[in-house]
């Protein structure tokens, strides 16, 4: 009886200890998964806060991470690591690095974010300015759109006259005997005065040296010479007014031997203006080699106050040199002019 008692509570021992391992396998089993399965995401969800799956997106998870170190938002990120595909979530953290997400903090939906994945981003490509839209500025910033450009020295401050001299005038080619020598007259009274000055008293010079006609004020006597002096509206000195009379006198001489002063004039220039393309007005010369030669020659036959600067400045005024500058619009006009045939010969 002893005996059996004890083999029956051996066999119920036997059976519980089996039992109980069977337990403690099933429960190791289960405990024991791969260590990428259990380490990995575990640490790595401390620095990737969107979590680790598979994906065909082309980001990197470098590049991705430093966006994403430069936004504040980090918290929304992490409440979505648990739901949301990583597709999505790149999505989220590029809309939240966007310069648009700065002004405006709205947190879209998954909804919305589905719908900006979908569709298709628009390239805009910048079409580079046209020469129509860029506007040559010729150091005037006060000029009005479909406002005549002229010269950089014609400015809003101008007088009417020298703006009427600019563009009636200057540069234009002259052949008239009586036109060449007022505008010899002219320039060389720029030795006391400058152009408005001398062009106030342009009517008033005509008049009194019956227009410039050489040959009348060559005979002009000591009478009408004081005359001249003393008109006040002048206001100018005897020395230049016996200067004039005394460059009638030689302006007659060149006539007799070469036919006429336009002849002699224009023949330091080949009968043909020089034609320059100045861009700004510190390239205009205020003399040049004919001018120098020009000037050598007028002293010589006893003409006074025709300096190689003086000189250069009939010769710009007469048009026997164009020096317009480019962006002006009578550059063009006095070019034309220019072309044609000389009819003096």
């Amino acid at each position: 009886m002893m005996s059996k008692t004890n083999s029956v509570r051996k066999h119920v021992l036997e059976k519980s200890k089996s039992v109980k391992e069977t337990r403690s396998n099933n429960n190791n089993n289960h405990n024991h998964k791969p260590l990428s399965q259990s380490f990995f995401p575990k640490f790595l969800k401390k620095v990737y806060p969107i979590g680790l799956q598979k994906s065909n997106s082309s980001l990197s998870l470098s590049s991705l991470s430093l966006s994403l170190s430069q936004n504040s938002n980090d918290s929304f990120l992490s409440q979505a690591d648990s739901v949301a595909p990583l597709d999505e979530k790149i999505s989220l953290a590029l809309h939240l690095i966007s310069p648009s997400s700065h002004t405006n903090n709205k947190v879209l939906t998954r909804e919305e974010v589905n719908n900006n994945n979908n569709s298709v981003p628009k390239i805009v490509h910048q079409q580079p300015p046209t020469s129509s839209s860029i506007l040559i500025n010729n150091d005037d910033d006060d000029e009005k759109p479909g406002e005549l450009r002229r010269c950089n020295w014609i400015t809003k401050n101008s007088d009417k006259v020298y703006i009427e001299f600019h563009d009636e005038c200057w540069g234009v080619p002259a052949y008239d005997d009586n036109k060449l020598f007022e505008l010899l007259a002219l320039s060389g009274l720029l030795m006391d005065y400058n152009w408005t000055e001398i062009l106030k008293r342009k009517e008033t010079l005509r008049e009194v040296f019956a227009g410039f006609d050489a040959n009348i004020v060559a005979k002009m006597e000591e009478k009408e010479i004081m005359e001249i002096v003393s008109n006040k509206t002048l206001s100018l000195a005897d020395s230049r007014i016996m200067c004039i009379v005394d460059n009638a006198k030689c302006i007659m001489k060149i006539v007799r031997e070469f036919g006429s002063f336009s002849s002699y004039i224009w023949s330091y220039v080949n009968h043909k203006p020089i034609i320059n393309r100045y861009r700004y007005p510190r390239n205009v010369p205020l003399r040049s080699p004919k001018a120098e030669a020009l000037s050598k020659d007028l002293v010589k036959r006893g003409f006074r106050f025709v300096g190689p600067v003086i000189v250069h400045s009939f010769m710009q005024a007469a048009g026997l040199t164009i020096d317009h500058l480019l962006h002006c619009y009578r550059h063009s006009d006095c070019v034309r002019l220019a072309e044609r045939p000389w009819r003096h010969i």
